[in-house]
């Protein structure tokens, strides 16, 4: 559903003059989220009469690749850049290159430790992590062992998420133990592995927590592999239409979702905002939903699930 949304926007550009440029850089364009954010950066660009230079690395860890792909928007004088850095640390030289270039830049989905940017925006992972522990204690009533998969130790989202699950067990509900954690390396495959590896040393585990996409789907194929599913608890990060399916047959008890469409729409947007002489919010948190199968068909899941019903409803707002 999703991997058409890129392609039935852009059309809407055709025949148009040329517009001015802002280059947008994701992590990656492998998953169902950042095809999502493509689809709300295209519908901004679209409504404020900008166009989208997109680009990004093949996986989620190539940060040398985003480093190359900001030089080479420096090179082609874009007229501002949208930043999803894979790494906090290591990102921070070539955005300071664009900054020195006197290119506009916001930063979002993940941080980077610098002040120079415009704006950023983020689901507020920290908060993200909180939710997942505090369902994993509701389901397992406050008590068990359980393990995480996290992402990749440079993303600071997703680190944020981890820190927010961990603590909160640690604080909120001491006899909920923490007896696992791997990296799953923002890939499917290795998250698998990862998860089966767990599931082997810990045979009486009660849960598994997963900091995104890519950890979900490896840790759902790895209970349905084993044939625990539904008894071994799952709690993800971020959606699929293969999560989703897992959803609604118990495979997975719940899924904490972003909302990277407005993510792309807004982040974009502080960068029109800006160009255009405004001054855009320093910081802008998005609120992360916990689904479940009981709220799946509530309209405000539906739209976090399905990116493309936002791309209607938007279109629909302007025609009226």
């Amino acid at each position: 559903m999703l991997i058409g949304l890129g392609i039935l926007i852009s059309f809407s550009f055709c025949g148009r003059e040329t517009r001015r440029v802002i280059g947008v850089v994701p992590k990656s364009q492998a998953h169902v989220f950042w095809m999502a954010v493509h689809a709300g950066t295209l519908a901004a660009a679209n409504e404020s009469g900008f166009e989208i230079f997109w680009n990004a690395p093949a996986t989620e860890t190539d940060y040398a690749r985003q480093v190359e792909i900001l030089d080479d928007m420096i090179n082609r004088q874009v007229e501002a850049v949208l930043l999803a850095p894979t790494d906090r640390e290591a990102l921070v030289p070539a955005i300071e290159r664009v900054s020195a270039a006197g290119i506009p830049l916001t930063i979002f989905d993940s941080g980077a430790n610098t002040e120079d940017y415009v704006s950023f925006v983020a689901t507020d992972n920290y908060r993200g992590g909180v939710l997942g522990a505090r369902r994993m204690a509701e389901i397992l009533e406050g008590k068990g062992r359980v393990a995480m998969i996290g992402v990749t130790a440079g993303s600071a989202s997703t680190l944020e998420r981890e820190n927010g699950f961990r603590e909160t067990l640690a604080r909120e509900f001491p006899d909920l133990e923490l007896v696992a954690f791997q990296y799953g390396m923002s890939d499917r495959a290795r998250s698998l592995a990862v998860a089966a590896d767990i599931l082997t040393a810990h045979p009486d585990l009660d849960g598994i927590f997963a900091s995104n996409e890519s950890g979900t789907i490896g840790a759902a194929q790895a209970v349905k592999s084993r044939g625990v599913a539904g008894k071994l608890k799952v709690i993800g990060f971020d959606t699929s239409p293969s999560l989703e399916e897992d959803l609604r047959t118990g495979v997975i008890d719940s899924l904490v979702l972003q909302d990277p469409f407005n993510m792309g729409y807004h982040a974009f947007m502080t960068l029109v905002d800006s160009l255009e002489g405004g001054r855009p919010p320093r910081r802008i948190d998005m609120t992360p939903t916990l689904a479940t199968r009981e709220n799946l068909e509530e309209p405000r899941i539906r739209a976090l699930l399905d990116p493309g019903a936002q791309i209607d409803r938007r279109r629909g707002n302007q025609r009226r």
